[in-house]
């Protein structure tokens, strides 16, 4: 097995390179605004061309656990990060809004590899599931929150230009970092720890599949539809007039937020069953959205934190039933399956936000993914009948 050394190493980096992928796929949706105004083009239009990024996004997480057997989960995590600084320049310099979709979509193809090798990696090195999940959730969730707020501060300070090539530098550092320092893994240890128990549960497979499916398809809808939307949404409902600088740090405050969900789910997932925290978390989700959607100002935030808080914690949830069901040396072909239901369909967010705004403002649009929200609790329902406890074996 692994040294602690060694794991400690790797999960610093994984973690890392979490918190990377999401700040840099959502930039755009924060540059945008700025864009829009150089570029002279309506919000609704140059936000659908991320359209691109987010569908390549679900869609190369397919391919990556296959990958990962014929050329090891370290080289492409490497390529992750070395992907993301190329296509980050690239944006950094595109003029016109084709030269922006194509850059978009080389990014989202590139982001796409790190959630089933990342995930799959830190779930291998990890002394504590819940513990180790809930920590990386963290990182990914500031990355997510400080995408906003950084971007918004390098475009006030420097154009939006800047707001990309700069994470681009960052992103070619740590990846020649991680080279230097990570060394390759040993994945015959892998293939000969046993399969993670099942908890003692009566699941039917067929059910749960589908089950999971359907509950990952809606739930990337609603963590796509708030988190692209969540910048524009308060630049427009906050009921005041502000600057580019504070809409992006109001959005950071609110991602924030959900870094304290996953801190806390992490330890409930160790001692707690999976589909019992599921239906918890899942019942917020709606709640949050029906409240933003019918509100402006601080109480459409409070229900936004409340929303995000939601989503980042089922996404403990949903990474820990991989971890415990399946076996080890299937894990990443796992995740890829996972990670591909999640985030595919949901990559049409950014389009969907474009029609549902130009129709009926956010109001429309968190509506509507208050409706993925509902779909997403009656699976958690239906999920955790599914899943009763095998009765114990009779006495011989």
């Amino acid at each position: 097995m692994p040294s602690p050394a060694h794991s400690t190493r790797v999960i610093a980096f994984v973690n890392v390179a979490h918190a990377l992928d999401h700040y840099v796929l959502l930039i755009y949706p924060t540059a945008v605004i700025a864009m829009a105004g150089d570029l002279r083009l309506d919000y609704g239009p140059l936000i659908a061309l991320a359209t691109g990024a987010f569908v390549a996004f679900g869609l190369f997480a397919l391919p990556m656990g296959w990958l990962a057997a014929r050329f090891g989960r370290r080289n492409l995590l490497a390529v992750f990060f070395f992907g993301c600084s190329v296509s980050l320049a690239g944006l950094s310099f595109s003029a016109t809004p084709t030269a922006i979709a194509v850059w978009l979509f080389a990014l989202g193809a590139f982001t796409a590899i790190y959630h089933p090798i990342g995930a799959s990696i830190l779930v291998s090195h990890a002394s504590s599931l819940g513990r180790a999940l809930g920590w990386n959730g963290v990182f990914g969730n500031v990355g997510t929150a400080f995408a906003a707020g950084g971007t918004a501060l390098l475009a006030s300070a420097f154009g939006w230009r800047a707001a990309f090539l700069v994470p681009a530098a960052v992103c070619l550092a740590v990846g020649l970092a991680y080279v230097a320092l990570a060394p390759a893994e040993d994945r015959r240890d892998e293939r000969r720890a046993p399969a993670p128990a099942s908890g003692g549960f009566r699941l039917s497979l067929p059910v749960l599949l589908t089950l999971f499916g359907a509950a990952l398809v809606a739930g990337g809808m609603t963590f796509n539809i708030t988190s692209i939307a969540l910048p524009k949404a308060v630049d427009e409902r906050l009921g005041v007039e502000v600057p580019l600088v504070v809409t992006g740090w109001l959005v950071t405050g609110v991602l924030l937020f959900g870094a304290l969900t996953q801190l806390i789910v992490g330890r409930l997932v160790d001692r707690f069953s999976l589909p019992a925290i599921f239906v918890g978390l899942s019942a917020l989700q709606p709640l949050g959205l029906g409240i933003a959607a019918a509100s402006e100002g601080a109480p459409m935030l409070a229900g936004l934190a409340l929303t995000i808080a939601a989503i980042y914690g089922q996404v403990v949830v949903n990474d820990a039933m991989v971890a415990r069901y399946t076996p080890p040396h299937l894990r990443t072909k796992a995740y890829s399956v996972r990670y591909f239901l999640g985030f595919t369909v949901s990559g049409f967010a950014a389009t969907l936000i474009g029609a549902t705004h130009s129709s009926g403002g956010f109001g429309l649009t968190f509506a509507v993914a208050a409706a993925f929200g509902a779909v997403i609790f009656g699976v958690a329902i239906a999920f955790f009948l599914a899943a009763r406890p095998a009765a114990p074996a009779a006495a011989e």
